[in-house]
């Protein structure tokens, strides 16, 4: 007869350590104040450093700005996620939750996008999620406890045209995501991911000027374009992400993963 797993306690948020790849920006900005108002210690890693004075206007205060640091490396680049992770460790302890938000879409037809294009798309979406996530578990594994939320995009649960390279990493996000759910499911360690549509970021306002670069669409027309997806007719916004993905980190949210949420208004059911 096999033994039954126990549930270990979730820490108190003001005993935990969240790391946020692509934090200061878009949906990871709204992850990372949204952790910030538990009373956790969130650290935000990006391609560059965030300065100080950025820290303190994304905290809102000198207090929240104390539980807030930045690390910097190429989410990529396995030798460099593994000195950032160690140096933001140094300060806020081991991660305990990890929430893979970094990422990049670029547009072009399948037939004329070069192997670069291409490479690019895994290795920001994918190959960085498996780097991070390598790097943070070690700690989560030693505490018996932690949470991996990766955000992907509806496009790891459909396919969209010109993106191909994106919907492929995409893709890969959610079959890591169940596999590793799997491989963890008995050491207290939840991994899940969020599939957000077309959200109100910077990343949109890229896709939103290149529809109207290459069909001559005003702005406003392009908008509507991306929004007629959503039978919602709108929008998603970054802090209705968040609150998914807050959820998934709390201590309640055992049982779930191997999940993929799909925030997109009924894009996808």
């Amino acid at each position: 007869m096999s033994a039954v797993t126990t549930v270990a306690a979730a820490p108190a948020w003001d005993a935990r350590h969240c790391l946020v790849t692509g934090g200061a920006r878009g949906i990871g900005l709204a992850v990372t104040q949204a952790l910030l108002g538990t009373g956790a210690r969130v650290t935000v890693l990006g391609r560059s450093a965030v300065a100080a004075d950025q820290l303190r206007a994304l905290a809102g205060s000198e207090e929240v700005a104390a539980r807030l640091q930045a690390v910097a490396a190429d989410v990529s680049d396995p030798a460099a996620v593994a000195q950032a992770f160690a140096r933001a460790g140094e300060c806020f302890g081991g991660i305990d939750t990890l929430v893979n938000n970094a990422g990049q879409a670029h547009s072009a037809p399948f037939m004329k996008m070069d192997m670069a294009l291409w490479q690019q798309m895994l290795a920001v979406n994918l190959t960085g999620t498996m780097v991070c996530t390598q790097a943070a578990l070690p700690a989560m594994l030693a505490a018996g406890w932690g949470r991996v939320v990766n955000v992907a995009s509806t496009a790891a649960q459909r396919g969209y045209a010109y993106v191909s390279g994106y919907v492929a990493a995409k893709h890969g996000v959610l079959g890591l995501t169940r596999a590793l759910a799997l491989e963890l499911a008995t050491k207290g360690i939840t991994i899940n991911a969020v599939c957000p549509g077309y959200t109100e970021t910077d990343l949109l306002k890229d896709s939103i000027a290149n529809i109207v670069a290459k069909t001559g669409r005003s702005e406003a027309e392009a908008r509507a374009q991306l929004a007629s997806g959503n039978p919602q007719g709108r929008l998603v916004q970054p802090q209705e992400v968040a609150s998914a993905v807050l959820w998934l980190c709390q201590g309640d949210a055992a049982a779930v993963t191997g999940q993929d949420i799909s925030i997109s208004g009924g894009e996808v059911m």
